[in-house]
């Protein structure tokens, strides 16, 4: 979803402090603890997954992925059935489900609202709207037919933009909604299933003078009813919340371990959410173990005291209810250069040098006790275009990381201004993590000056351009090659999600083809040479991809960990 944003642990824990398992189930309220302060709830511009874990409760799209089922798919969810597709893929008609109520808000006077396909538009305008400097413009820009046009014609004017007309994007009647591409793209329903186009009413827009960043409005299982964005942040359940069901079929993972229980029942089944704020790993962990949280996912360093040699559960873990997930997940790491950075952007060789002073086996090894699977490929395990036989063209070897700097014009790092890096969270494992890779850089000369952020400043410093060389990730939008490789397209500068400003005019070309191409051979081949082309400009040294083990007590039912269902909360019970 999403620049990655980071949410190391979310946990899931009954409101009010109780400590008896008895009162927490009779409750019914769920706290999930945030790793991060929340940057914004404005779907305009969420980007992260700190601030994803709570619009995706409040806000609703078009389409969601299936809980249960995998591979994921698709299915309708404020949309009434999956797209129509006419003009040879270039059009998409859809049609919306009706009598769907928006949480109440004084801009409606007192009355119901109910989702209209104008709604749909307005968000698109908005994501077109220079003062809104929108994350998510890069998943419209020359996509839809006009938005261009429109948001230059627009440009900062309010009145303009009510009264302009995108000329892609029309509602013949209050529940069609059609959408026209400049091409054809395959991919484009996947972005219906992102927050950036959650339908929005144009009086709440003009109520909150297009600032939406406190005051969500959404269609959701769940509304806010009180935020403080650096502490906590509690969500009710919508009462009104228009009828959606348990999935009544999953996959064996499902069948095998009694996910499918709740078939047909009506959902959400808790009265409220409470997210927290706790930015410490001690603290979660702390949490959890006084049966305060519901679940974690394991913070490294505790690995020790919840797993045996083996890697089983200990007894006395086991002995407290608690259980186990492993989970895959859709993201992995890499460490990042700023491609118009006059240092590192403009000299490739000290970029190979750099690649190759980093002893990445090291690195995982500390960093997540071997867990995490070195990566070999820019793009994860699972989607159409990965190679498990691919290699990168760098490895630790600190010989040839030398003779790569001198080649550079600093031999012994001899001249070398100081390297900064960027840390991209207030923790002990961000700080030590930027202590490692200043020692190993040492080694061969480069000298390393460490700036410490918290999330939300290194995400305004990637947003802006203020970073040099720092690490970064992803976690998919949805499972697809495009939306890994849209990361290096020139047009996807930040605000978008090209934080590395990297540009190579045949990888554009490359990329304007692989978005009108259906799955198969020749999209293979194409993802392969574009592979090929960023691993010889070294805009990133892969690092790991990641993996989960989700700890969390036997009360909580239905959970599956899950990279793309931000709403899962509307699928769990407490028992």
């Amino acid at each position: 979803m999403k620049k990655i944003v980071f949410v190391l642990i979310m946990c899931l824990a009954f409101a009010l402090g109780c400590t008896k398992k008895e009162e927490q189930r009779s409750i019914k309220t769920l706290r999930i603890a945030l790793t991060s302060e929340v940057s914004t709830l404005d779907p305009v511009n969420s980007y992260d997954n700190v601030s994803g874990s709570v619009i995706y409760n409040i806000y609703e799209q078009l389409y969601e992925y299936h809980y249960l089922n995998r591979p994921y798919e698709l299915k309708p969810l404020l949309a009434e059935s999956m797209p129509i597709m006419e003009n040879q893929g270039k059009r998409y008609v859809i049609k919306l489900k009706k009598n769907v109520r928006y949480h109440s808000h004084p801009a409606f006077n007192g009355k119901d609202r109910f989702v209209k396909a104008e709604d749909f538009i307005t968000q698109i305008k908005r994501l077109s709207y220079i003062p809104l400097n929108s994350t998510g413009w890069w998943i419209i820009d020359g996509v839809i037919v006009g938005v261009n046009d429109f948001k230059k014609n627009v440009g900062s004017d309010f009145n303009k933009f009510k009264s302009t007309a995108i000329k892609g994007v029309t509602a013949p009647d209050d529940y069609t909604l059609i959408i026209d591409l400049t091409q054809a793209s395959p991919q484009f329903v996947y972005k219906l299933a992102m927050s950036f186009i959650s339908p929005v009413p144009l009086e709440v827009v003009e109520y909150e003078k297009n600032d939406l960043s406190l005051h969500p409005v959404g269609t959701g299982p769940f509304y806010l009813t009180k935020i403080d964005p650096n502490k906590e942040l509690i969500l009710n359940k919508y009462t009104q919340y228009h009828e959606s069901f348990y999935p009544s079929e999953g996959d064996r993972y499902a069948n095998s371990r009694g996910l499918l229980k709740d078939s047909g029942e009506k959902i959400p089944f808790v009265d409220s959410i409470n997210f927290k704020i706790v930015k410490d790993n001690n603290n979660r962990y702390d949490l959890f173990t006084k049966n305060e949280l519901d679940f974690i996912v394991l913070p490294q360093e505790f690995y020790s005291q919840v797993f045996d040699d083996v890697g089983n559960l200990k007894e006395k873990i086991k002995a407290t209810d608690i259980r186990l997930q492993t989970m895959p997940t859709l993201t992995y790491w890499w460490l990042a250069f700023n491609m118009r950075d006059p240092l590192v952007g403009k000299n490739l060789n000290l970029r190979k040098a750099i690649a190759h002073a980093i002893d990445m086996n090291k690195y995982i090894q500390l960093f997540t006790n071997n867990t995490g699977q070195k990566a070999n490929s820019i793009l994860p395990p699972g989607i159409l275009g990965y190679d498990p036989s691919a290699t990168l063209p760098y490895d630790y070897n600190r010989e040839v990381a030398k003779d790569l700097l001198a080649k550079a014009g600093y031999p012994n790092g001899k001249n070398m201004p100081e390297l900064v890096y960027d840390t991209r969270a207030e923790s002990r494992i961000s700080n030590d993590q930027a202590e490692f890779f200043k020692e190993q850089l040492s080694q061969i000369g480069i000298k390393v000056k460490i700036v410490k952020n918290n999330f939300k400043q290194y995400l305004e410093k990637s947003r802006t351009g203020h970073l040099q060389f720092f690490q970064d990730g992803w976690t998919l939008d949805y499972p697809d090659a495009e939306n890994v490789l849209q990361l290096l397209v020139s047009t996807n500068y930040p605000p978008g999600p090209n934080a590395s400003f990297y540009t190579n005019k045949e990888f554009n070309q490359m990329y304007d083809h692989l978005i009108k191409l259906p799955d198969g051979d020749e999209k293979k081949k194409l993802i392969t040479k574009m592979e090929k082309e960023v691993k010889q400009d070294l805009p990133w040294i892969m690092q790991y991809y990641s993996r989960n083990f989700i700890l969390y007590h036997d009360y909580v039912k239905n959970y599956r960990p899950s990279d793309l269902v931000w709403s899962y909360p509307k699928y769990l019970r407490v028992k």
